[in-house]
C-alpha cells in the first residue's frame, strides 16, 4: 500500500473530529441542538423596578431562574413558576423597557407564540378619572413625547400649550404616524375579561392617602381607589401640574379620534409594545395577548389652591401612595393570571367568548 492510501484513513478521522466539535459550539444568541428545549411561558409579567416587582415574587411560588443575555444588569433574571407563569423586570423608562423585551423575545430560552403580556406598573393618574391607589386597565397607549415643543413663553394667540404633532402647524391637528410607535390598541375582548374579571377585588388602602385625598372636592379624587378603565400616556419626563394634564386629556383625544380617556402616565408602555410588534413581525409573540394594568402612585395635578410644586412635594411624603399602589397589582392581575393557567385548554389558542 502506498503513502498515499495510508493517510486517507487519517483524513477521514480527523474530518469527523471537527464535525463532532462543530456540533457543540454554542454560536452566542443560538442554542445548539443539544440545548435545552425553549420554556413555553403561559403568562409574563412584566415590572419595571424593583418595587413593582416584589409583591410577584412574594405572591407566585418562583421555582426557576433563567439568566437572559441582554436583560439590565440590575435586573438579569426570569423567574418561572411550576405553571409557566413568570415574571420579568425591564428597568425604567423606554430605552430600558424597548431592550429588555426584545432580550427576553429574542433570546431563544423561552417560546412565547402563546404567552399572555401582563405589563403591571404604578403610574400618575388624573384625579378626574381616579385616585391614588386605583388600577385602570388601558385600551391605548398614547405616546406624548413624539411632538413639537414650543416654549410657552412664546405660544402664538389662542394656544394654550406649546404641544403640537409632528410636522402639523396646531396643537389639534392629527400627526401622521411615522414613527409607529405613537398609538397602540390593546385587545379588546382581553380588556373585558381582565375587567371583569378584577372589577370587584379588594384594594389596599392607607390612612394618609385617605387624609390627603380629602383636599379633593370630586369624585372619584376623594373616593377609596377602585379598578376602572381609561387610557394610558408615555413620556420619560416625569410632568405634572393642571396645564400639562390638561395637554394629556387633549393629546389622547387627538391620537384616538376622541376615542381614548387619558388617566394615567407612566414611562415604558409604548416602547414595551414597540418591542412586542418587532417580535410579533418574526412571529416570536403574539400581540392579542398583550393587557396593561396601572395603579396609581400620585395625582397628576394638585388640588385646588394647591401650587404643582407644593403637589409634589407633598406627595412625595406620602409612605401609604407607594406601598398600595404596588401592593394592588397583584390582586387586579392575579385573577386574569388564574384564569389564564387553570384553563389553559380554553385560553391557549386565544382569548376566549366569554
Amino acid at each position: 500500500m502506498n503513502n498515499r492510501a495510508r493517510r486517507q484513513p487519517m483524513r477521514s478521522d480527523a474530518l469527523m473530529l471537527l464535525l463532532l466539535a462543530l456540533t457543540f459550539i454554542v454560536i452566542p444568541g443560538r442554542r445548539s441542538a443539544a440545548a435545552e428545549a425553549p420554556l413555553a411561558v403561559k403568562v409574563m409579567v412584566v415590572s419595571m423596578f424593583q418595587l413593582e416587582a416584589a409583591p410577584w415574587l412574594k405572591t407566585l411560588k418562583m421555582t426557576r431562574e433563567i439568566r437572559v443575555p441582554g436583560l439590565s444588569s440590575d435586573y438579569p433574571l426570569v423567574r418561572c413558576t411550576a405553571d409557566a407563569v413568570c415574571q420579568m423586570t425591564t428597568g425604567m423608562g423606554h430605552s430600558n423597557a424597548a431592550a429588555s423585551i426584545m432580550a427576553v423575545a429574542f433570546s431563544g430560552l423561552f417560546d412565547l407564540r402563546k404567552t399572555y403580556f401582563i405589563v403591571a406598573g404604578i403610574a400618575g393618574i388624573d384625579p378626574a378619572r381616579g385616585t391614588i391607589g386605583s388600577a385602570a386597565w388601558a385600551r391605548y397607549a398614547v405616546d406624548v413625547g413624539i411632538a413639537h415643543e414650543i416654549d410657552s413663553r412664546d405660544l402664538p394667540p389662542g394656544w394654550t400649550d406649546g404641544y403640537f404633532g409632528v410636522l402639523t402647524s396646531g396643537p389639534d391637528q392629527k400627526p401622521k404616524f411615522d414613527y409607529r410607535t405613537e398609538l397602540f390598541q390593546l385587545n379588546e375582548a382581553l380588556l373585558q375579561r381582565a375587567l371583569a374579571l378584577s372589577r370587584g377585588v379588594a384594594l389596599e388602602d392607607s390612612d394618609d392617602v385617605r387624609a390627603y385625598r380629602k383636599h379633593y372636592d370630586a369624585s372619584p379624587a376623594n373616593q377609596p381607589p377602585q379598578v376602572i378603565q381609561c387610557d394610558t400616556l408615555t413620556s420619560d419626563t416625569w410632568w405634572a401640574g393642571p396645564h400639562l394634564g390638561e395637554h394629556a386629556r387633549r393629546w389622547t383625544g387627538v391620537l384616538t379620534d376622541g376615542k381614548g380617556v387619558y388617566c394615567t402616565s407612566q414611562e415604558e408602555d409604548n416602547a414595551t409594545l414597540n418591542a412586542l410588534t418587532r417580535a410579533s413581525e418574526s412571529q416570536l409573540v403574539d400581540l392579542q395577548r398583550v393587557a396593561i394594568v396601572r395603579t396609581a402612585s400620585d395625582f397628576d395635578r394638585p388640588y385646588p389652591n394647591q401650587s404643582t410644586v407644593d403637589s409634589l412635594h407633598a406627595q412625595l411624603g406620602l409612605a401609604g401612595a407607594i406601598r398600595i399602589s404596588t401592593d394592588n397589582l397583584v390582586p387586579v392581575a392575579l385573577p386574569l393570571i388564574q384564569a389564564i393557567t387553570l384553563h389553559w385548554a380554553q385560553w391557549q389558542d386565544g382569548v376566549p367568548a366569554s
